[in-house]
């Protein structure tokens, strides 16, 4: 009884998939949108490009290991 870990309540509550989703996806567009800003060169275009596909692979990665039985449903 006494190595059972304390959580609080706000812990076990599992958040909404479905924001955070779109939250990912509207991040990465926001992130495409500064491609047309006032910087010369192509280091931060990369940087934008690579960072908005890395929140839509891990958006995509998420929907089929759910889909798949992989990951469980209930996180």
């Amino acid at each position: 009884m006494a190595e059972e870990p304390v959580y609080a309540p706000d812990q076990l509550k599992p958040g909404n998939r479905k924001w955070a989703r779109r939250g990912a996806i509207g991040s990465a567009a926001i992130l495409l949108l500064y491609l047309w800003g006032n910087h010369e060169g192509n280091t931060e275009n990369l940087w934008l490009i690579g960072l908005a596909a890395l929140l839509i692979v891990i958006v995509l990665a998420d929907s089929v290991l759910r889909r798949n039985g992989l990951k469980a449903n209930d996180q």
